[in-house]
């Protein structure tokens, strides 16, 4: 990077800068929302959307809350002209939902631009013209008494067109373009003199929309512009203070949040972000970055699924699996730490407090926008742990892996998703388990076991358990009785009666239904030790509870016996 000494700070700081946005740590409540998707949005698509697609998208624009809506530059051609004319004519705003369209300063095109809006019940019209140092400079070649002349002759114009049209209420909005890269004294003077002509009433406002045409600053810049010109406009109390950021920097939604903070009443942008160059900031982040602070951000995007499928049919673009909230693989959490403080977490929050989120690694609870645990959060590949592999099994199967064997299990998961480079999915992952641990019946098998239980002689209150089972090792059958201190224990006295060397120890066993309900299968986990020390698990099901450990051990021998030989 060779030329960066040929680029100079391309904006202006205010006169004084206060700082009384910093105070705040907040947003407190939802601005007024605009969407400017079929303008700003469609002007920026390699091939823009036909009609019956605008007339769709608008429609689901006002389904997800947008109450304002801008519809296009209805004098720049004769499609955005007979979109806003289609959605008059067959009646298809709401009530609650007003249009904004756009229009130079140029009387043939604001008169036009009335035209388009006859029936309309609300709209807003907003009118721009550039005022930044490079355009006067560079494009119009005029000096600031030009370019204030420019923004109150269309404000003027406005004033004597709208007088005709009564039965439209209209809302004026007016623009200094590429505000970003204007005197913060000078935009607030051609902003004040627009002010000036249209005289607002708290009643019946204006919107006085401040663009970051081209993002040029950090956001706290901007957010020091955004402060001098919404203290020191013209009728305050009668203006609502509008935002459009875009992302040139990367920071649209930052400008936009500080924004905010420093006076801004509404925002213009898209939905994701799309727009000219780098795009528009992303309402969709926005409103949900407020949504994670527990304020309504007065949109609905508790179906973020088809908001990305809706966005992506209109548009043809696609939405990054990484973009906040919405992107296919913001929930899922590979790593093995990240997973086991989230299964710990949802553990915490379903014993503690269900209607509190606050689990580790998850600003928000995936439900709230359509997306479901199974197959969202946990996911395995060969960077996963124990615990989310655990969580996935007891999540999706009802199996509640000890801790002691929560590692091992981890471990081979990783190893299989390490060798074939692949992710694991739930199913993939418990028919692994299954094979590797849950009624091992080979080369051993206990097809048959009858337990019963006699009082000792030896100490008062001590019972015996005696086994009558039905062994079948390697294909031979073989009918034992036998006799030990448990029913665990009894069976290992049995085997000792074929003529195999079965020789291990318990290390532990733990055990647990399946399901709650009547006819629940349970689940039995034993691990057991060779001579030197090599721990073996195992898993057993059954509906018996007695049956499930012995299974359990018998799928433990069988393990053990892969590396031992007992059964050649």
């Amino acid at each position: 990077m060779k030329n960066y000494d040929k680029y100079r700070i391309g904006y202006f700081v205010p006169p004084v800068n206060e700082y009384d946005w910093v105070k705040k740590d907040h947003i407190e409540k939802a601005p007024r929302w605009c969407s400017v998707d079929l303008r700003d949005g469609n002007q920026a698509l390699i091939v823009p959307m036909n009609l019956e697609q605008k007339l769709e998208f608008f429609t689901y624009l006002c389904e997800i809350g947008f109450k304002e809506i801008e519809v296009g530059f209805p004098a720049a051609s004769d499609t955005e002209f007979e979109f806003l004319r289609t959605l008059i004519e067959q009646d298809m705003i709401p009530d609650d939902v007003t249009v904004q369209v756009l229009t130079q300063s140029r009387r043939h095109i604001i008169e036009k631009t009335f035209e388009s809006l006859v029936g309309a019940k609300h709209a807003v019209v907003h009118l721009y013209n550039s005022t930044s140092f490079a355009q006067r400079q560079q494009v119009f070649r005029k000096d600031k008494e030009e370019i204030i002349k420019i923004a109150t002759d269309g404000a003027e114009l406005m004033n004597e067109i709208a007088a005709r049209y009564t039965d439209t209420d209209f809302e004026f909005e007016y623009s200094p373009e590429s505000f970003t890269g204007t005197e913060p004294e000078f935009a607030l003077e051609i902003c004040n003199a627009v002010i000036d002509i249209w005289k607002p009433t708290p009643e019946h406002k204006v919107i006085i929309n401040l663009p970051a045409t081209v993002e040029m600053s950090m956001p706290h810049v901007f957010a020091n512009q955004v402060e001098y010109m919404s203290k020191n406009l013209h009728s305050r109390d009668s203006v609502v203070l509008s935002l459009h950021p875009h992302n040139d920097r990367g920071t649209g939604v930052a400008d936009a949040e500080l924004g905010l903070l420093a006076g801004g009443d509404r925002i213009e942008g898209t939905l994701f972000g799309n727009g000219e160059r780098t795009g528009n900031v992303d309402i969709v982040t926005l409103a949900m970055n407020m949504f994670t602070h527990g304020v309504d951000p007065e949109l609905d995007f508790s179906d973020m699924p088809r908001a990305v499928e809706m966005f992506e049919k209109f548009t043809d673009m696609t939405v990054d699996p990484r973009r906040p909230y919405c992107g296919s693989l913001v929930f899922a959490a590979f790593s093995g730490s990240h997973q086991d403080a989230i299964a710990k977490g949802m553990k915490w929050r379903a014993e503690t407090d269900p209607t509190r989120w606050t689990v580790p690694y998850l600003p928000i609870d995936p439900h709230d926008v359509g997306r479901q645990y199974d197959g969202d959060v946990i996911r395995i590949n060969s960077q996963s742990g124990k615990g989310g592999v655990a969580y996935i099994i007891n999540r999706d199967h009802g199996f509640d892996i000890p801790k002691a064997m929560r590692a091992e299990v981890g471990y081979m998961m990783k190893g299989i998703s390490d060798h074939t480079h692949e992710e694991l999915s739930s199913d993939e992952i418990f028919d692994i388990f299954s094979r590797e641990y849950i009624n091992f019946f080979s080369p051993l098998d206990i097809t048959d076991a009858t337990f019963s239980y006699f009082s000792s002689t030896k100490e008062e209150g001590e019972k015996t358990v005696a086994v009558r089972m039905r062994v079948v090792i390697d294909g031979e059958v073989y009918n034992i009785d036998a006799e030990g201190n448990g029913r665990l224990d009894a069976v290992a006295n049995g085997l000792k009666k074929t003529p195999y060397n079965f020789d291990y120890r318990f290390i532990t066993y733990t055990e647990h239904a399946i399901s709650t309900d009547s006819s629940s299968k349970a689940a039995a986990y034993i691990c057991i030790a060779d001579k030197d020390g090599h721990e073996y698990w195992g898993v057993g099901t059954q509906y018996d509870i007695t049956l499930a450990a012995v299974n359990a051990l018998v799928s433990a021998l069988n393990r053990m016996n892969k590396k031992e030989h007992m059964v050649k």
